[in-house]
């Protein structure tokens, strides 16, 4: 059974996914960084490839991409320090990416690369659903990927529905029309969204992502959904920190707390 799977049929509300850059701050820290959130008590790894036009992404991410380009990260260089990473981190890990720089990798090679390293899955959130189902649905299959599509305020419950349809693992929920980047709370507009989803009874499980930075925050996004995840938030603090481990450490025990 997939990784991803087995986290929600074994775990139903306040998942933790962390997103961060691959080789951000420094071009090493791939792995350490991944040892941290799972020591922090994360339950799935979100892995940023960086990429030089991160259309999704706010300042703070498209500035992580920006050093970790700079550090020299690329494809590549990110499957050769994954190899063997699952000695070691046991939880979900995925690929975020976009895809032009897989489609330049070879979408087989990359699929294959990830099965060797032992990722779980793939969010693509420039991959058009058509796209996905006419040309790759099948090769990520193959290769045991979880395929993760994303869904916002704008999108309609015709399309939610069909992308619940053509989903096998969780749906990304982006909280707002925006960038992502640390908001200051969840609006009333945003708990209006968030119920009107729960309220459709989807069949795959759901994380809220874009402003989700604290606790509260956390625990109120947990309540409308399966749970969420850091991205901006979780940058910032690996770029401020003199002691990586320890911070991020301190950093997710500060979000999970109740």
């Amino acid at each position: 059974m997939n990784r991803i799977h087995y986290l929600f049929n074994n775990k139903k509300e306040r998942v933790l996914s962390i997103y961060f850059t691959a080789g951000f701050p420094h071009l090493e820290d791939t792995i350490l960084v991944m040892e941290a959130i799972q020591a922090g008590g994360a339950d799935i790894i979100e892995i940023g490839v960086p990429y030089s036009d991160p259309i999704a992404d706010g300042p703070t991410i498209q500035d992580s991409n920006k050093i970790a380009l700079d550090n020299g990260m690329s494809m590549k260089v990110l499957f050769e320090q994954l190899k063997g990473f699952r000695a070691k981190i046991h939880i979900p890990v995925v690929l975020m990416g976009y895809l032009n720089p897989i489609i330049q990798f070879g979408m087989e090679d990359f699929c294959k690369k990830c099965k060797e390293v032992g990722i779980d899955g793939l969010i693509v959130p420039d991959l058009p659903m058509q796209q996905y189902l006419d040309e790759f649905k099948s090769l990520f299959e193959e290769y045991g990927l979880v395929n993760t599509f994303l869904i916002s305020p704008q999108t309609s419950e015709k399309r939610i529905r069909e992308i619940d349809e053509n989903t096998d693992g969780f749906i990304y929920m982006v909280s707002s029309h925006a960038i992502t980047g640390a908001k200051s709370g969840i609006s009333e507009e945003q708990i209006i969204y968030f119920k009107r989803v729960q309220e459709m009874n989807l069949k795959n499980p759901r994380l809220i992502g874009f402003g989700i930075s604290d606790a509260e925050t956390f625990t109120t996004a947990s309540r409308y959904s399966h749970g969420a995840i850091i991205g901006s938030a979780f940058i910032k603090t690996v770029k401020d920190s003199k002691n990586l481990s320890e911070d991020i450490k301190n950093y997710l025990q500060s979000v999970l707390k109740n």
